[in-house]
């Protein structure tokens, strides 16, 4: 196939045109896509942008982690708490009235503790205290230290239906 000079210089003539068409429209891409990028990252490169969120993501990932760990811990601490409470108001003697004497029982999740009792009397005043295991004691309890302690592991229930935990 020949082609001959004017076929040739068409040729040429057309193939610059649409090279500088195409530079034209890639710089008007450029332009636009600067502009872009200024809006949006305030002048940022896009690329740094990314960066910085993943970086962000990313701490905020271990900063999750240490609360995840550190609510875990607390729910530990929470079970050996003081968590239920139970108190009884007495009459110890006959010669003394108004229900100055008491049993006070202070437990844990696990119904582990202490119920404590004083007895208050006309010429003294005293307080034991009786450690709980389980919600017994190898030490004998009177009727109002029981009954304390009943109060008190009823009152798990509130804390078993309230309790969150997530994770």
């Amino acid at each position: 196939m020949n082609l001959d000079q004017n076929t040739i210089s068409i040729l040429v003539l057309t193939s610059i045109v649409m090279n500088i068409i195409c530079l034209i429209y890639i710089m008007f891409l450029k332009n636009k896509y600067i502009n872009y990028i200024k809006k949006l990252g305030k002048g940022e490169n896009l690329t740094e942008m990314l960066k910085a969120y993943i970086n962000n993501v990313e701490e905020i990932k271990r900063d999750n982690e240490e609360i995840k760990a550190y609510y875990t811990t607390l729910v530990g601490d929470i079970d050996s708490c003081v968590q239920k409470v139970g108190l009884v108001r007495y009459n110890a003697f006959r010669d003394v009235g108004s229900d100055l004497s008491f049993a006070l029982a202070l437990l844990d999740r696990n119904d582990d503790g202490v119920v404590l009792n004083g007895l208050f009397g006309s010429d003294s005043s005293n307080i034991f205290a009786k450690p709980i295991k389980s919600g017994c004691s190898k030490y004998q309890l009177s009727e109002e230290e029981k009954e304390a302690i009943n109060i008190a592991e009823q009152s798990k229930n509130f804390y078993m239906k309230n309790r969150v935990n997530k994770y």
